[in-house]
């Protein structure tokens, strides 16, 4: 199988796209540690419910997991995550970063409370966990054990593209695709690869949290039709990017939903004034509207993604 012998760690897997990503790799001989709070979308409240159903269903499928209950913005805790999955299964070759919350506000109504826990949960979530995956198979690549690590961040269009009202979500997911193109060049060395995805997909981030979103999404499709926004859609291109197959493939972006997957770039001139000296304040802004004028600076945003269809 695709994963067979592969360790893997998935945070926030006890729900959504985290648990497709489980099940799917659990299927695919991957033996799973489901990581997973157990929390309301908005980070309060804990459960050990939600993850400990995942490994169930892992295993009546005839796979292996373990449950693990740590918060990915603690750095001990993040720790432990990795620990874990050594402890229980002798290995760590697989971190998938998924674990987030949300709390939309307009930014004249965000609190620093609001801030603050979104990017401990998702920016530094995401670095906790890497760096000490990236810890220990940098010291094992150093004893002659290459483990190929394989780490896959969750961005987002709400970073890519940009959302109102989630400055806070948005910047830390901006981020973490900028994380992941860096420490992949960090960490090729060693052999290991980083990548990202921007999943479109409909979870309690994108239904309960924002029901604009959910209206855009709608509540799934009859049986026997194709649901192009079930979470589901995400796990086969997390499950290509953890296995073997995907080594070449360094510091990459993808937006995934449906049966689509894009290949996203980011930040690159798209256009230019230019002349030898210093430029006047207003001859410069006379040629930089004349070229923004000319349209080939136009962002893509996320109403473009869903009238556009996936």
């Amino acid at each position: 199988m695709l994963l067979d012998g592969k360790v893997v760690v998935i945070t926030g897997a006890g729900r959504g796209i985290g648990r497709e990503e489980a099940l799917l790799m659990g299927k695919l001989g991957a033996k799973v540690v489901v990581n997973d709070l157990g929390a309301h979308f908005d980070g309060t409240g804990a459960s050990a419910g939600p993850a400990h159903e995942v490994v169930d269903e892992i295993k009546k499928s005839g796979g292996d997991a373990v449950a693990n209950g740590d918060s990915v913005s603690d750095f001990k805790g993040a720790q432990r995550i990795v620990e874990c999955a050594i402890d229980t299964f002798g290995k760590l070759n697989v971190l998938v970063n998924n674990a987030g919350i949300l709390r939309d506000r307009m930014i004249f109504n965000m609190s620093e409370e609001d801030w603050d826990a979104v990017i401990a949960v998702h920016l530094k979530g995401t670095f906790n966990c890497t760096r000490h995956a990236c810890v220990y198979w940098r010291e094992q690549h150093k004893v002659g054990d290459v483990l190929n690590g394989r780490i896959i961040n969750t961005s987002s269009d709400s970073g890519l593209l940009g959302n109102p009202s989630q400055s806070n979500y948005g910047a830390a997911k901006a981020a973490i695709a900028a994380m992941s193109f860096i420490i992949d060049r960090e960490m090729a060395k060693y052999g290991v690869t980083v990548n990202a995805i921007a999943p479109v997909a409909r979870t309690r981030l994108t239904v309960e949290a924002t029901p604009a979103t959910a209206a855009l999404m709608g509540q799934g499709t009859g049986e026997g039709e194709f649901d192009v926004f079930n979470p589901r859609n995400v796990a086969p291109l997390v499950a290509w990017l953890a296995s073997d197959d995907a080594a070449d493939v360094h510091g990459e972006v993808f937006r995934v939903g449906g049966g689509t997957v894009w290949a996203m770039q980011g930040w690159h001139s798209a256009a230019k004034v230019q002349q030898r000296g210093v430029w006047d304040p207003s001859a410069l802004g006379t040629k930089l509207k004349t070229e923004l004028a000319k349209g080939g600076t136009r962002k893509e945003t996320m109403a473009d993604v869903f009238a556009g269809g996936l």
